[in-house]
């Protein structure tokens, strides 16, 4: 079995570099449309379908099967797409406090009206841009000062869609096997919606004592996790 990695919002592939060597299988690391290696994509024209395409052309290409699918964050609207592509090639799915709404909901829908109103003023022309501030806060809590500033380097401009797209979760619906992992201390995706996220997906949970971004502030603890569920 190989794993496939899926970054959240406002990073690209690189965010997994920390991860990756601490890995038992090979593993490839996609680029979502808009950044790293399909930076050529206007960010303001991608969907959430065109994410899930991109992930099944990393896919094919490299003729993956038996696949550890693991998703993190706003990877979470993803992966159901992709289990729909390609389930024949999907052994199990890891997400790692990945966002989980309900079916047919946004995920602007599921945070705080206050927060949702400073995102939506964020977004221009269908691209979402977070500040080096406030990712700081939210994803770094967990970091010493020269790991949060190689984490915050590696930020990205997004497509909004991953926020204020309608959801399809029926690939969730398949029988294929599911891990959650549940950040305990994270400040971005917090308790409350991790649990709500939990509750939908009727997944085996996993705790890891981590802020948001495990694979850059505790590589080796989150590799463990996945190589135990890669077997």
């Amino acid at each position: 079995m190989s794993f496939v990695l899926i970054h959240g919002a406002g990073f690209g592939a690189d965010c997994w570099d920390e991860l990756i060597p601490h890995l038992s299988a090979e593993a490839l690391a996609v680029d979502l449309p808009g950044r790293g290696t399909r930076a050529g994509v206007p960010l303001g024209t991608v969907t959430l379908s065109d994410c899930a395409d991109a992930v099944r052309e990393d896919v094919e290409a490299r003729g993956l099967r038996e696949v550890v699918l693991v998703g993190h964050s706003f990877a979470g609207v993803t992966v159901p797409r992709v289990l729909d592509l390609i389930p024949e090639r999907i052994r199990q799915v890891v997400l790692v406090s990945a966002v989980v709404p309900p079916d047919g909901t946004r995920v602007l829908d599921q945070i705080d009206p206050g927060v949702r109103d400073l995102v939506e003023q964020s977004i221009t022309a269908g691209v979402y841009q977070q500040t080096r501030a406030g990712a700081a806060t939210m994803l770094c809590n967990d970091m010493d000062e020269a790991t949060a500033a190689s984490a915050l380097d590696r930020l990205a401009d997004d497509s909004a869609a991953l926020l204020s797209e309608a959801v399809d979760l029926s690939g969730y619906r398949r029988d294929i096997p599911r891990t959650y992992v549940h950040l305990t201390r994270d400040q971005c995706y917090v308790e409350e919606l991790q649990q709500r996220s939990i509750a939908l997906l009727r997944a085996e949970v996993i705790d890891l004592d981590t802020g948001h971004m495990a694979m850059i502030s505790a590589p080796g603890k989150l590799a463990a996790v996945l190589n135990t569920v890669h077997g």
